[in-house]
Parts: C-alpha cells; sequence; structure tokens
C-alpha cells in the first residue's frame, strides 16, 4: 500500500483549472521549466501559452491572449517561469493584470508572492480574482531527526540545475509502477508541486528545517514501497548546493540516479563554474549521503538528450554505461535502456 504523507503535506486545495501559461520575456528555455513541464505531463489542464514580445522559448501550444484563452476554458494564468532569485519583474505586471482583468486567477511558484505587489494585489480585489502562491512550505516542519524509514527511496541529483531531475523521477515513478511496484512521485519544486499536487518546495523551507522537511515529504511505508523523490539543484551548485544536502540528508536515500545533459559545459547562468563530471557528482552523493543513509548507491544515470537525434543519443548513452558501468539511458525515450535502469532501481 503508498504511504501517506503527513499533514503538512497534503494535497493542495483544488486549483483552477485549465491553465494559460505565461512564459514572460524569458530567453532560456531552462527557466520556462515550470510551463514546459506543466505542458509535458499534465497537457489536459494546458489550454494555452501567452508570452511577452522578444521570448523565444515556446511550449508548442497555441499562443492567446488572457480574453482568447478564458473563451476558450481557461481558469487561470500559471507563470511558466523559474528564474534565478524567484522574482516578478516590473515588465511583467501589466500582462498579469491584464490576465486578472479577463477574469483569469494567478498561479505562481515564485519566491515574490503575488499578493505582496500592489497593483496585482490591487487587481485581483478589484475583478474578484485568486492570488494564489504554491511555492509556500507547511507550517510546522520540524528539525530533522535523522532516524531510519521504513520503505524505499530513490533520489534524482544533478550535475546542475534544470536538466531533467524532475522529469526523470515523474519517469521512474511511473516506470516502476508499470512493473508492478508500489510507487508514489514525490515533488519538491514548484512545478512538480502543481503537476502531483502535492509537495513541499524545498527552496522555500528555512535552511534548519531543510532535512526535517525532506523527512516529511517521505514519510514511513511498507517495505516494498518505493518513494521517487523529485531532486533540488546540485551538490556542486555555488547558490543551491545547501537545498541540495538538505534534501540528500532528509529523504535518506537507498539508491540514486545522477541526472546530466551531454555537451553543457558550465553552471546555468554561472559561466565562472565549470559543470562537475558524473563521476564528481557519485563520489559526493555517496560521501554526503551515507551521514544518514551508509547504504546508499548510484544506479545509473539519466542523460537528457534533447535535440539530439536517436543515434547520437544512443552513443551518448552508451558512451558514459561503457566508462561508468552502469546503466544509463534518457528517460524520455522509453527505450531499453530505460528499462535496465528502472531494474537497478529495485534489484
Amino acid at each position: 500500500m503508498s504511504s501517506t504523507p503527513t499533514a503538512a503535506v497534503q494535497a493542495l486545495a483544488a486549483l483552477p483549472q485549465p491553465y494559460l501559461l505565461f512564459l514572460g520575456d524569458t530567453t532560456e528555455a531552462g527557466f520556462a521549466k515550470t510551463a514546459i513541464g506543466l505542458h509535458d505531463w499534465a497537457p489536459e489542464v494546458c489550454v494555452a501559452e501567452w508570452s511577452l514580445p522578444g521570448c523565444p522559448i515556446s511550449t508548442g501550444l497555441p499562443s492567446m491572449t488572457p480574453a482568447q484563452a478564458r473563451a476558450a476554458g481557461a481558469r487561470a494564468m500559471v507563470i511558466g517561469v523559474a528564474n534565478g532569485g524567484g522574482v516578478i519583474p516590473p515588465q511583467w505586471l501589466p500582462a498579469l493584470v491584464d490576465a486578472l482583468e479577463n477574469g483569469l486567477d494567478l498561479v505562481s511558484g515564485m519566491h515574490q508572492k503575488l499578493g505582496d505587489i500592489p497593483e496585482l494585489a490591487a487587481a485581483a480585489e478589484r475583478h474578484g480574482r485568486e492570488l494564489i502562491n504554491v511555492r509556500v512550505p507547511p507550517r510546522g516542519i520540524p528539525v530533522g531527526n535523522g532516524r531510519k524509514r521504513t520503505g524505499k527511496r530513490v533520489l534524482t541529483v544533478g550535475t546542475d540545475c534544470a536538466l531533467g531531475k524532475k522529469y526523470t523521477a515523474l519517469a521512474l515513478a511511473r516506470g516502476l509502477r508499470g512493473l508492478g511496484v508500489d510507487a508514489d512521485f514525490r515533488a519538491s519544486g514548484q512545478t512538480g508541486i502543481l503537476i502531483a499536487g502535492s509537495g513541499i518546495p524545498m527552496d522555500a523551507v528555512v535552511a534548519d528545517f531543510s532535512a526535517g522537511a525532506a523527512e516529511l515529504l517521505s514519510p514511513n511505508a511498507a517495505d516494498d514501497h518505493w518513494d521517487v523523490i523529485e531532486g533540488q539543484g546540485s551538490l556542486f551548485h555555488p547558490a543551491y548546493a545547501g537545498v541540495s544536502l538538505g534534501l540528500l540528508h532528509g529523504s535518506q536515500p537507498d539508491v540514486f540516479v545522477v541526472c546530466h545533459q551531454p555537451g553543457r559545459k558550465h553552471v546555468l547562468g554561472y559561466p565562472d563554474y565549470p559543470l562537475p563530471s558524473i563521476e564528481e557528482v557519485i563520489a559526493l552523493t555517496v560521501q554526503l549521503g551515507r551521514r544518514t543513509n551508509p547504504d546508499i548507491r548510484c544506479v545509473g544515470v539519466s542523460l537528457n538528450t534533447h535535440g539530439m537525434t536517436d543515434a547520437a543519443a544512443a552513443a551518448a548513452c552508451a558512451e558514459v554505461s561503457a566508462r561508468l558501468g552502469l546503466p544509463v539511458a534518457d528517460p524520455m525515450r522509453q527505450d531499453g535502456e530505460f528499462n535496465r535502469l528502472l531494474e537497478a532501481c529495485i534489484a
């Protein structure tokens, strides 16, 4: 039987769906991961997208204004961008007010709260609309206790941000269920929470309580139950390594999968910081993870081969697999190597 999260992590109140996805003026696909993730994993609740001039990013959905999207059935506009610091820039405000004026609620996973922006608060009150923030941790998170919990856990870790940890965790959870394994996806970021309907935004938790939050996220479970925990950041990230470490210690993974994007040379948004190797990530994750689970081990690698041909993707996976002696797959391609990765998780 599946584990049941504590009351602090109960499912979000029903969100107003379906959505218009707002891309703002972002020029980096990695920062549009909320919109892209919703389109890829919850297409049934996505009506259209809307962006500002100069934005080259698209989810592939039709482009509609808030008025057009409302007429097509949308009930809310989701801010589909997760930029550095989670701020809502001033140039977005007219578009956000436009959505409220045309009958859409606003849903945001940004750090900056919608209601703290006077223009949005006033427009929402004037038009009777809701301002919904999902990047809000539950109350009463305890300090981590480090005690071993029942059940099994797999954590996705990365060489960087925005390269496939969420997609890998979602695919692993779905794949394990397809094998008849009792498995749950545990969301630890705003996009995963919007997809799953529950979770804890780890990067919004006060640092002293991050391990405790991860313990709440993946509670005691049946011995044959697997929690597939969405990773955050990277242990090598100059800004977000603390979030990754708290999640690692609190989730106490039995196994982990390293996520990497071939060709990425430096940390996203930090050109002075070269990307660590997969081997470095494995070694550091094992070293630090042993603090709360001495038996932690790496079972494989997930490569984000988006944009590569099938042949190039297969060659990239084969090269890393031969080098490491581990299963390596792109979960979005769903081939035989991905099945090997699934089997390695539960072996």
